[in-house]
């Protein structure tokens, strides 16, 4: 082992599947700058650690359990969490485009400053989920649930957000410019600081019971070629 310290860390080592087995929990629960490129950690037990700057590019974390792990500053491009429990995780400023969570375990997971531009959430459990300052472009979110959340600064565009559920949410400085909505609900939900991207009148019935802008119903209004004064 390269670096142990009293807080129980380790430091600048390529692991593969069989270092991180050995590594108990009781004494190194904060890896740093560790490579785990395309390393294999399916189904394996690794709750409560704190991963902070690690590649984990085309890693196979399907199944592992990771409740309560914190992901500061890795790299994950393509990595695999298909079917793992990520409730109560925590990303930090991390980069995971194009991540697979399908089927994915997701209550009160946080993501802040994070890009997952062509991430696939399909079929992921979501409830209580806080995101902020995040990059969705292009990623698949079909049916997942953000009611009652309070989005910031997140970028759905031409996200597949069919079927979400987006009741009670309140959008400051988001996107939703080209996002595919089909059957999404927005009851009670605050648009006026999101980009809508010009949406044709045809899909304002999407936005029933949802508060808008002036500028926005102008936009809706201007395809009748109404103006608003």
């Amino acid at each position: 082992m390269d670096d142990f310290s009293s807080e129980h860390m380790l430091c600048g080592r390529s692991l593969s599947r069989d270092d991180v087995q050995q590594l108990s929990p009781s004494t190194c629960r904060h890896l740093v700058d560790c490579d785990l490129e395309e390393a294999d950690l399916s189904r394996l037990d690794l709750s409560g650690r704190h991963f902070e700057r690690r590649n984990l590019r085309h890693a196979d974390l399907s199944g592992a359990n990771l409740e309560g792990v914190v992901w500061h500053g890795c790299r994950g491009a393509f990595a695999n969490f298909t079917g793992a429990t990520l409730a109560e995780s925590s990303f930090r400023a991390s980069d995971f485009n194009n991540a697979n969570f399908r089927r994915t375990k997701l209550y009160a997971a946080r993501f802040s400053g994070c890009k997952l531009t062509g991430a696939d959430f399909t079929d992921a459990s979501a409830m209580e989920i806080g995101i902020e300052e995040t990059l969705l472009i292009n990623a698949r979110l079909p049916g997942f649930s953000f009611r009652n959340n309070r989005l910031r600064k997140v970028d759905f565009s031409q996200a597949d957000l069919r079927k979400c559920d987006f009741r009670q949410v309140v959008f400051e400085e988001c996107s939703l410019r080209d996002a595919s909505m089909a059957g999404s609900r927005f009851d009670g939900a605050d648009l006026r600081g999101a980009d809508i991207g010009g949406p044709r009148l045809v899909d304002a019935s999407l936005f029933r019971g949802a508060t808008i802008s002036r500028a926005q119903a102008g936009e809706l209004l201007g395809e009748l070629g109404l103006k608003v004064r």
